[in-house]
Parts: C-alpha cells; structure tokens; sequence
C-alpha cells in the first residue's frame, strides 16, 4: 500500500506534491507542539496537585 502512494507522488505534479508535503509536515509540527503543551500542563497541575487543572 505504501508504495502505491509513492508511486502516486512519483506522478504527481512537483509544485502540488511539495505543496502536500509541506502541509503534512506542519501539520505535524503543530500536533507535536499541542501535544507537548497538554503534557507539560499535566505535568504541572499533577505537582501542584491542583485537581481542577488536571
């Protein structure tokens, strides 16, 4: 299945690939930094032992 991805993008346009790429690359940027948010807020409210943050 993967390959047939790659092989999709092989055809593709470079400009809409590039275009594809870049998105999915900072959307996960962005899903790593939201995530890393949460958690150092989790890691906070559970040392301060503040229930309602938690």
């Amino acid at each position: 299945m993967e390959n047939n991805a790659l092989n999709e993008m092989d055809r593709m346009d470079p400009n809409v690939r590039d275009e594809m790429l870049a998105e999915l690359f900072l959307n996960q940027v962005i899903k790593n930094f939201k995530k890393r948010k949460i958690l150092k807020e989790v890691d906070h409210s559970l040392k301060n032992k503040d229930k309602e943050a938690f």
